[in-house]
């Protein structure tokens, strides 16, 4: 389960009210502490067809999102429920279910237009939800698919738009499922049986013609075929044959319903269990429940602003919070790390180094797997600077130096003397028979030992005074030995701790570029299968027409396995010389380690 708030019902997580939208506070404090990946099933479709009980069904429970008796909409906005994964332990899974469209009390047409390009920005897998069959009738009312060019935008970059960026929508939509309720036709076609599949890739089939009311009917059959990246189809009966039970559908039990929609609706359930994909931004980046949170906003202030909401500036916004934090958390861990494996002052500058160098490497790894998106590997630089500030600021000498130890000798030498003094008076005094001058004699003896005493202080200072001037001198040099070495040692870890970053950011470039890459291969599979489905049907024109789209992709892979090595190494000398600008270091210790650095590991 996921940490944070055991949810045990929907909240509103979009609201819309007076065809204004907002994000729900609350919604996003549960989204905040969700750090797991998510699978997110959005459902859509008409007002009062049961789209939220069958949203219910896939969260196990009979009542939750709330459903309708009566011909008004219950479902206002955007509402989520999230529940553990049934065979994904390390995700969640989050159910959104939206409010119906063609609402009559609404008439307001672009509002549900919003509504649908929201759940289609947010989901992974998009269910689309109608009653009866699947007919010209229907695919009209799904409209809202063919205004998604106008509504959403792949690139921020002007250039694109139109038909360059719907190529960009199968990178990003979510799989496509319509569910057809209350299904009473046989699945038969010129007499022989067909799956649910190919009852849709029947009726998504394109009419011939070139009148308006032919091109309006095709217009939702070719948005689904060349946005979606997958279509799938289930038809349910009705759940109860009993109208009465129909209306209360939510406290109908289990063994009340119809055994062939329990059946269909456990086949449906089990599919998304098994096959909604993971909610995935561009390079193959896994959206959290936090970064969920942060799409949606970026999405509504774009809608509000009336503006069109742009992926890749959400991918950016959330780019900058995401990388902000995995750099945070590594820094945490390095000084986690390092605390617990290290006790300052430590005895050799060596164990300070050593030490260093496998924490830092730790705190690496866990920002690269955190991190994206790290535009010109701003945040990378602060982690490498904070990690070095540490080394220098605690690689000086720290007390072990040694003190002059020499100098008490002839302290020592002086002490002994008048010790002796002492004890020679002592034992006088215990002599028999002195004579009556005892302490005249004494004092005479004292007295003509001051001139030996004197004697000896300025041997001693003599002495002092060319020892230290020799000990200052070894002093000196032993200083400037340690200073070499630790500028040797700075120089060293300092390089080793570019090589480190500039060796896993490397690796975390390749995956990218070929997750990039395997993105247009997908791309342009499922282009080439669209031209072949044309061809098929015999549409040739449109088919002709795809050519310039394939010929675009196969250019953009053919030009990225062309400069990834050349992309990489400007990635990592960028990496590199950033670095030195940063760090507030003599040249002469940071100097040869950076420039062209990149290049050791071609």
């Amino acid at each position: 389960m996921a940490s944070g708030p055991n949810m045990m019902d929907p909240i509103c997580l979009v609201e819309n009210k007076n065809a204004q939208f907002s994000v729900n506070q609350k919604a996003l404090q549960i989204l905040e502490n969700i750090s797991q990946p998510v699978v997110v099933v959005a459902i859509v479709g008409l007002y009062r067809t049961g789209k939220s009980y069958l949203m219910n069904r896939l969260a196990g429970q009979n009542r939750g999102f709330p459903l309708g008796s009566t011909v008004q909409s219950k479902t206002k906005g955007i509402w989520m429920w999230y529940v553990p994964h049934p065979s994904k332990s390390d995700h969640i899974l989050v159910l959104l279910d939206t409010e119906g469209l063609g609402d009559v009390e609404k008439g307001d047409s672009k509002n549900d237009s919003w509504i649908f390009a929201l759940a289609v920005l947010l989901s992974s897998t998009l269910v689309y939800n109608s009653m009866n069959t699947i007919n010209n009738d229907a695919l009209e009312k799904l409209h809202y698919v063919t205004e998604l060019t106008e509504l959403i935008r792949a690139k921020s970059s002007p250039k694109m738009g139109g038909v360059r960026d719907s190529i960009e929508f199968v990178s990003f939509f979510p799989d496509f499922i319509w569910t057809v309720r209350d299904f009473t036709l046989e699945l038969k076609l010129n007499g022989a049986s067909i799956t649910e599949d190919e009852y849709l890739e029947n009726a998504l089939k394109l009419i011939k013609g070139s009148n308006p009311n032919v091109k309006k009917a095709n217009a939702s059959r070719e948005c689904i075929r060349h946005f979606f990246p997958k279509q799938k189809c289930f038809v349910f009966d009705w759940p109860v044959n009993d109208k009465e039970l129909l209306v209360h559908i939510d406290k109908v039990l289990e063994n009340q319903l119809d055994p062939k929609f329990k059946e269909q609706s456990n086949t449906f359930c089990s599919y998304i269990f098994a096959h909604a994909r993971t909610k995935i931004l561009r390079e193959g980046v896994k959206v959290t429940g936090k970064c969920l949170g942060t799409l949606v906003v970026a999405y509504v202030d774009a809608i509000n602003s009336g503006g069109i909401p742009c992926l890749e500036n959400a991918v950016t916004t959330l780019a900058q919070l995401e990388n902000s934090a995995a750099m945070q958390k590594a820094a945490d861990h390095y000084s986690e790390q390092r605390a617990q494996r290290l006790s300052l002052p430590t005895d050799t500058l060596q164990e300070l180094m050593e030490v260093h160098a496998a924490c830092e490497r730790e705190a690496i790894v866990v920002f690269m797997k955190l991190s994206f998106k790290d535009e010109n590997q701003d945040f990378q630089k602060k982690l490498l600077v904070l990690c070095l500030a540490f080394v220098l600021s605690n690689s000086c000498p720290s007390g072990m130096t040694k003190l002059d130890q020499i100098s008490k000798t002839l302290k020592e030498r002086h002490k002994l003397y008048r010790k002796a003094m002492e004890r020679l008076q002592c034992d006088y005094f215990h002599v028999p028979r002195k004579g009556v001058k005892t302490n005249e004699v004494l004092e005479n003896f004292l007295q003509s030992q001051v001139t030996i005493e004197k004697s000896i202080l300025q041997s001693d200072k003599a002495l002092t005074e060319v020892w230290a001037r020799k000990e200052a001198a070894e002093r000196e040099r032993e200083l400037l030995r340690q200073k070499q070495y630790e500028q040797q040692q700075q120089m060293e870890a300092q390089d080793r701790s570019f090589r480190e970053n500039i060796a896993q950011l490397r690796r975390k470039l390749e995956r990218e570029r070929e997750n990039f890459e395997k993105e247009q291969e997908k791309l342009l599979e499922h282009r080439l299968k669209a031209q072949n489905d044309l061809l098929t049907e015999g549409f040739s024109r449109k088919a002709e027409e795809m050519k310039a789209e394939i010929k675009h992709l196969r250019n953009i892979i053919e030009k990225s396995k062309k400069d990834k090595a050349s992309w990489i190494s400007e990635t990592l000398d960028g990496l590199a010389a950033g670095a030195t600008a940063i760090l507030s270091l003599p040249a002469k210790i940071i100097g040869w380690g950076l420039k062209g650095l990149s290049s050791l590991f071609k």
